[in-house]
């Protein structure tokens, strides 16, 4: 039984005509500049606008999703540790991609189908279990050696500003202590994408939510200012993105003609310090921060400007290493004892 077509497969086609790039623009040595592909985000978005389901769940929100993990894949993440996915299944463990690409075809495919049509191997959303409660996590970076690394939260406010973001402040900010709290040094981050219209409506609102996204983050009003004070229950990092199209009709029965514009982002009022490129500059630096450098060598690559001399670890290397401290290497074992271990230790010693 294969797997019903989920809501981003019609975003499937998009991805393919964007090859992950290079997102890094700065020299070795210099500031770390990333620039984010906001055209790819422009044509994910459309589609739901065009369609008429630019709403704050649903297809919108998926697409939003869809642009994070590409973006984490240019910056030198792998394709099955990212999820979702670029493709079914959007979990899909790292190991279980390994074991099919070192099977036979025919076996392989065979296989392939199968576990896509397991939930409990494959599931459609990361559902991380948190301090509290489980969550179901919009982005996620994960290896069965590595656990949990990066875990994204995304929310998106099309209409109703004002009477729906207090709702929007108190759940991220429970997501964050509750994620932060089981995973202390995963990168964990929180994304906000608004439309423009809230500039003419209610300029209020987008102070508040500037406001909003720099408190969220850890170390919020700490000495030291944002950003530090990693056991305060924030976010690694926070970001809005601010999005605009107009109306020229609704739906799908607009026709082409008369459907609305293409998605664009504004770039102009946003400020820097909560704009995207700070965001993934600061997650990816976080990551390869708190792992060693034989981890995500080519994100390291890619953010330093430079060749490392240095392989991936795998988890047959890692097993081999960790077995050699210990003690239980294989290779060692036909020198060790192979009966019982007689010990000669007085029962009583002060009797």
């Amino acid at each position: 039984m294969s797997r019903r077509p989920d809501k981003l497969v019609a975003y499937e086609p998009v991805l393919a005509r964007h090859p992950p790039t290079d997102p890094w623009r700065h020299t070795a040595g210099a500031r770390p500049c990333y620039t984010p592909d906001y055209g790819l985000l422009g044509e994910l978005l459309t589609q739901p606008v065009r369609g008429g389901e630019a709403s704050e769940s649903g297809a919108f929100a998926k697409g939003i999703d869809a642009w994070i993990a590409h973006e984490l894949r240019r910056a030198g993440f792998g394709a099955d540790e990212v999820w979702p996915r670029a493709s079914q299944p959007r979990v899909l463990p790292r190991d279980v991609a390994v074991l099919l690409d070192k099977l036979p075809k025919a076996l392989a495919d065979e296989v392939r189908a199968r576990v896509g049509a397991m939930p409990a191997v494959t599931p459609a959303d990361a559902v991380i279990l948190g301090r509290a409660y489980d969550k179901q996590v919009d982005v996620v970076i994960s290896r069965w050696e590595r656990g949990p690394e990066l875990l994204i939260s995304t929310k998106a406010q099309v209409s109703s500003f004002g009477k729906n973001l207090p709702n929007r402040f108190e759940e991220a900010y429970g997501d964050a202590g509750n994620l932060r709290g089981r995973y202390p040094l995963a990168a964990v981050g929180f994304l906000f994408v608004q439309r423009s219209t809230i500039l003419d409506t209610e300029p209020d609102t987008f102070e508040r939510t500037i406001d909003m996204i720099r408190k969220l983050r850890a170390g919020a009003g700490v000495p030291g200012g944002v950003g530090v004070g990693a056991d305060s229950g924030g976010y690694t990092a926070t970001a809005l993105v601010l999005v605009e199209w107009d109306d020229i009709a609704d739906g799908p029965a607009a026709g082409p003609a008369l459907a609305p514009s293409g998605v664009r982002v504004r770039h102009d009022v946003v400020p820097a310090d909560v704009a995207a490129p700070q965001f993934f500059t600061t997650l990816i630096r976080h990551i390869t921060a708190v792992t060693p450098v034989v981890h995500h060598v080519r994100v390291r690559e890619l953010l330093e400007r430079r060749n490392l001399p240095v392989a991936e670890a795998d988890a047959d290397a890692l097993t081999a290493e960790a077995n050699t401290a210990a003690g239980t290497d294989p290779a060692t074992r036909a020198t060790e004892p192979t009966g019982p271990l007689m010990i000669d230790v007085p029962l009583f010693p002060d009797l």
